[in-house]
């Protein structure tokens, strides 16, 4: 099937990662561990821009920027080299933003996302390193604010702007490029998106294949999507009315849901970039072998690894390995002994839907357990440990409880951070499974008590079965397998 786009929708975007795993700031020795810390608290006069101070380069992040680049399947540069790019704003002390221009360190790379008729590739324009401006901090939401107060704590810590093609025909595409994205670069271990202003994005859209708008730093991959979708729509009734989309720069408030026009949409031109003379261009083809050879196993590369070496389905692999710290965690489940196909549908499908549907998310991986987090509200964590997993596949697989007592262990043990194991907390709930003569009493006492519902699956009504299935489950206190009893069930009625 060929994915059709009457609307005319294209989407590009650009995206700044914050290198927040490397130790200093990008052109000073500033530590990059500054999300808990006081305002203007891990500054110096370098990142404040200060007369007279000069800039030197970190190393680190070259070469952070090169594995993106060899990740992306991009180019690498030659020879590489920064300008600065005038403007000013307050949270910008020198007046100029050290960045890279016309000599990016990456070009014409590719990530594959799942699209609206199958997996297809967008194309990544360009990758380039640069400096993060301060934050600023507006009292009261941005249309209405009272004043605003400037935090240096940021300013100066190392970023890779990354830029697409419109290639992304819908909003939902655009959030799976994010996700995809975000996997790869913690695969590479060199940012953490878990920390505020890791990753921020600037989306431009058009519709009918028109006028594009930029909307400015949206800061979750939730937003993006809702921000697309909101100025798609805004967009399409300026057309309907007869008006013309202008080409602006817009931000998305995402209290109510709109995108509020800023300004009009700046060019090339309008920030004067020129060479920055207090840093010589750089050569790094040399560099490239050696950086070549820490690459890790990628997310694509391992998912086929997964599929070939456990045998599982590919919508599995594609959820295990949606995450590193999940990917490992579930590798350390199999090389306990376990069966690797259940341990796949418990990880994937139970365990990580009760952490989506609690809004938890994976934050750390020791070895021995998974830690997760609130979105919203970082003092609810919690962990869950390989060992607990593999007690679990393995009771299940053993036959000794059923589906729906291992998905109330699982949520028991989200819920509480009491040290209990499986064991245990199937002891205490009685969950083991019934013993088959008890089931069988069971069938036999619901049959008689209920004759209408017997009557009507023996008509063809398939509900009743259900019904009578759900009868059996509740005289057991869950503890019957649902499948086998089905098919008990039918054998008695139908011989």
């Amino acid at each position: 099937m060929v994915y059709e786009n009457p609307d005319g929708v294209r989407i590009g975007l650009e995206i700044h990662i914050q290198l927040n795993k490397l130790k200093t700031k990008m052109f000073c020795g500033c530590s990059t561990d500054y999300h808990n810390a006081a305002p203007n608290t891990h500054t110096c006069p370098v990142c404040l821009g200060l007369p007279g101070t000069l800039p030197v380069l970190n190393k680190k992040a070259v070469e952070a920027a090169i594995k993106v680049g060899l990740a992306l399947e991009g180019e690498i540069a030659e020879e590489t080299q920064f300008h600065r790019k005038n403007y000013f704003y307050p949270d910008l002390p020198k007046g100029f933003q050290i960045t890279q221009y016309d000599f990016p360190i990456v070009s014409n790379g590719k990530v594959v996302i799942e699209g609206e008729d199958g997996e297809h590739a967008v194309g990544i324009t360009r990758a380039h390193m640069e400096e993060d401006p301060g934050k600023l901090v507006h009292i009261g939401s941005i249309g209405k604010s009272k004043g605003v107060l400037i935090d240096y704590n940021r300013s100066g810590m190392p970023l890779i702007e990354t830029v697409t093609e419109p290639d992304m025909r819908s909003p939902k595409e655009a959030r799976r490029f994010l996700d995809k994205f975000r996997n790869i670069l913690e695969y590479l271990d060199v940012f953490d998106g878990n920390l505020e202003g890791a990753m921020r994005v600037d989306a431009n859209v058009s519709v009918h294949w028109g006028t594009r708008v930029e909307i400015k730093n949206i800061s979750s991959h939730k937003g993006v999507e809702r921000a697309l979708l909101y100025e798609i729509m805004r967009q399409k009734n300026v057309i309907r009315r007869g008006g013309k989309v202008s080409q602006e720069t817009r931000h998305y408030d995402e209290g109510r849901g709109v995108t509020l026009s800023m300004r009009t949409k700046e060019e090339a031109e309008d920030y004067r970039y020129f060479r920055e003379p207090d840093l010589m261009p750089m050569q790094v083809t040399d560099w490239i072998p050696a950086i070549k050879e820490t690459l890790p196993e990628l997310p694509d590369a391992k998912r086929s690894r997964f599929i070939e070496q456990y045998g599982i389905t590919d919508m599995h692999a594609k959820s295990l390995t949606s995450k590193i710290m999940l990917a490992d965690f579930y590798e350390d489940v199999c090389a306990e002994g376990v069966d690797p196909k259940i341990a796949a549908t418990w990880t994937a499908d139970v365990f990580l839907g009760e952490l989506n549907y609690r809004d938890l998310a994976i934050s750390s991986y020791d070895g021995k357990k998974i830690s997760f987090i609130h979105a919203k509200d970082p003092k609810i964590k919690n962990s869950f440990k390989v060992s607990d997993m593999v007690e679990l596949v393995n009771l299940f697989a053993e036959g000794k409880i059923s589906d729906r007592a291992a998905v109330e262990v699982i949520r028991t043990m989200l819920d509480t951070t009491e040290e209990k194991t499986p064991s245990h907390i199937i002891e205490e709930k009685g969950l083991f499974k019934a013993e088959d003569d008890l089931v069988t009493k069971a069938i036999a006492e619901t049959i008689a008590e209920n004759e209408a519902a017997v009557q009507d699956y023996l008509g063809g009504t398939e509900k009743s079965l259900n019904f009578l299935v759900g009868q059996v489950m509740k005289k057991t206190k869950g503890t019957a397998d649902a499948k086998t009893t089905r098919e008990l069930i039918i054998k008695e009625l139908k011989g």
